[in-house]
């Protein structure tokens, strides 16, 4: 099936009161992650709790520690910029997150940030810091820039913050709730967290890289969140990186991924899941005569018990030389926590789809990334990483190719797959686009409508203008959500004026003239009887610099949209844009946008979003996220 590849909120604005504190206290009301290992982990049968379990030790010295786009080094391929005048570079411009939402972290002050480690001389006994100072300087990464990628594989650039505070910007991410309203809002944090960029003033940069991996990790970018807390020597590992490189490799499935920290990570003597990660990788090693001892000592001691003991000796069982058969019995087993959900994924064993069903969102984005689960099992994931920017449309278009050449496929995600398949290789244009259409009606639920957009992308770029009847709405919706803006252009003088497409094309299009307000009060967006589409077509031709000063202040006045209206966040994001921070305007942004529908954004808020993000060089990322809102609402 490899000829139809592709070619390649805020419910509210925050409230004044309560950023003016985060903006001038920022090392205040910080949040830690609760334990890696659920309430009664020691427990034959652990009973939920609503109430956040805290580590028995408190933990040492260290920076505020976290709670609970397209990256080019990522395991999929993203989507790319628009086509058509992309923006240019901007000049110098721990036991798995509690899964079940109500288990949340609560406020805790902590001392200030972990000093970056100085030059002198370490103690005999302190082993790490030897190991430090006697690694040959070519060996030793600094803490001074740390990332994985940079500006010529599609990241920002190292001053990508500027001179911001790095304890503001950690606030801003521990207290961002993904996932955000827009898919391409989704793809440039992903971008600006993964980049390779300066440590902030006021952080240690080790602390720093953990926070941008936390964040990925609960947005469901489980290969981002691995490959940030592996851009960071063990040796330079904090209290708090260790507590996130368990949650990226649990997210990952991928317990090995802890044997290097692990003698270091048990050590901090306040995570029990480091306890048990030693036993693992003792199994995984192949020296199960050393695992065992471990395992009963933590079953002992109440280290560990019920089914996380299980699924521990399920690993170690599998290693080199592992000889245990066990079996995981997931019937009393109230809550989905990253502990089970990474063990269970790396020895596959099948997760309940109850349990599956009442984690957070991040699980759906974690296991459309996974590479242990069966093209078809990641189908049921897909849709939610497609719409939430977590898989491009290209790696969308491979997935159900490989579906297409499975022999064991899933019905319903091979129905698709056939469909596709015909939208790219129908007999004529007709055929295809009835494919399309098919493809575009089935759905129901709100994400998997847009992810339908996502995975056709491609193959509307093939639909002729000639045409007759086409659905240009929905074709040009399509091209857009994977930034084919080029092909999409070709549509201009067909769509009829006033309709969606010719609303998406106004604002895609890089060489259109400022429009007056009359075209604005003539657009009626379809099913949008709130007239809320007319408004956000308002606030994203204002924040793209298409309207004039008169013509905001008539739509303003006339649409209710309060563009002028100023509080923190407003002051924050039009700050860090007259500052040229586009790092700090997309986390802003992001910020802004904390709601898991579009219906959720306030049109003003969308304003503020394209101007600011227009004013530090990201020209592109502006069209498409306000292309997006005509397209989701």
């Amino acid at each position: 099936m490899r000829t139809f590849r592709s070619s390649r909120a805020l419910p509210a604005i925050f409230a004044s009161a309560a950023l003016a504190a985060t903006l001038t206290i920022p090392a205040l009301g910080q949040n830690r992650p609760e334990s890696i290992l659920p309430p009664g982990f020691g427990d034959p049968n652990p009973a939920p709790s609503a109430a956040p379990v805290r580590p028995r030790v408190r933990p040492t010295p260290a920076a505020v520690a976290p709670p609970r786009s397209p990256a080019p080094d990522r395991s999929t391929p993203a989507d790319r910029a628009p086509v058509a005048n992309a923006p240019a570079a901007a000049p110098s411009t721990a036991a798995p997150v509690a899964l079940v939402p109500p288990v949340l972290p609560g406020d805790e002050p902590t001392p200030d940030a972990t000093p970056t480690p100085s030059a002198t001389p370490p103690s005999p006994t302190d082993f790490a810091a030897f190991v430090r100072a006697d690694m040959p300087s070519y060996a030793r990464r600094s803490l001074a820039s740390v990332g994985v990628a940079g500006p010529s594989e599609g990241a920002m650039a190292p001053d990508a913050f500027g001179r911001a505070d790095g304890r503001f910007l950690e606030t801003l991410m521990r207290r961002l709730h993904p996932p955000v309203a827009s898919r391409w809002l989704s793809i440039a944090l992903r971008r600006t967290l993964m980049a390779r960029v300066d440590t902030p003033r006021g952080v240690n940069g080790a602390d720093f890289a953990a926070e941008r991996a936390w964040l990925l990790v609960r947005m469901g970018e489980s290969v981002a969140a691995r490959a940030m807390t592996q851009a960071v020597d063990t040796e330079d590992y904090t209290p708090k990186m260790f507590e996130v490189a368990m949650q990226a490799a649990l997210a990952m499935g991928d317990p090995a991924a802890l044997c290097p920290a692990a003698e270091d990570g048990a050590r901090l003597g306040r995570e029990r899941a480091w306890v048990m990660a030693q036993a693992i990788c003792a199994g995984l090693s192949g020296t199960p005569a050393r695992a065992q001892p471990m395992l009963a000592a933590a079953r002992k001691s109440g280290v560990a018990g019920g089914v996380d003991l299980l699924l521990a000796q399920k690993v170690i069982g599998g290693g080199g030389r592992g000889r245990q058969a066990v079996t995981i019995e997931w019937d009393n087993v109230p809550e989905l926590t990253a502990w089970r959900y990474g063990l269970a994924m790396a020895t596959g064993v099948e997760i309940p789809g109850t349990l599956i069903d009442a984690s957070a969102p991040a699980v759906q984005g974690w296991r459309s990334l996974s590479p242990s689960l069966a093209p078809g099992a990641r189908a049921a994931s897909a849709d939610f990483a497609a719409a939430r920017g977590i898989l491009s449309s290209a790696a969308l278009v491979d997935l159900y190719a490989a579906i297409d050449a499975g022999d064991d496929q899933v019905p319903a995600a091979a129905t698709v797959a056939r469909d596709l398949r015909t939208a790219y290789e129908g007999a004529d244009a007709a055929a295809r686009a009835e494919a399309l259409a098919k493809l575009w009606d089935e759905p129901k639920g709100y994400e998997t409508r847009y992810a339908r957009l996502v995975l056709t992308a491609g193959a509307a770029t093939r639909i002729p203008t000639t045409l007759a009847k086409a659905d240009t709405d929905r074709l040009i919706a399509a091209m857009l959500s994977a930034g084919f803006d080029t092909p999409a252009l070709r549509w201009r003088d067909k769509v009829l004026r006033g309709s969606d497409g010719w609303a998406m094309l106004t604002l895609v299009d890089p060489s259109a003239p400022t429009v007056g307000y009359g075209e604005i009060s003539g657009y009626a967006g379809a099913n949008d009887s709130a007239g809320l589409k007319q408004r956000m077509y308002f606030a994203a031709l204002a924040g793209l610099g298409r309207l004039t000063t008169a013509d905001i202040e008539q739509g303003a006045k006339t649409l209710n949209v309060p563009v002028g209206q100023a509080n923190s966040w407003t002051r924050a994001i039009g700050k860090a844009a007259l500052d040229n921070e586009p790092g700090t305007v997309v986390l802003l942004a992001a910020t802004g946008m904390q709601s898991r529908s579009w219906r959720g954004v306030p049109p003003e808020a969308l304003y503020h979003i394209c101007a600011a993000l227009r004013a530090v060089g990201l020209v592109g990322e502006a069209r498409m996220i306000a292309v997006e809102a005509m397209s989701r609402l």
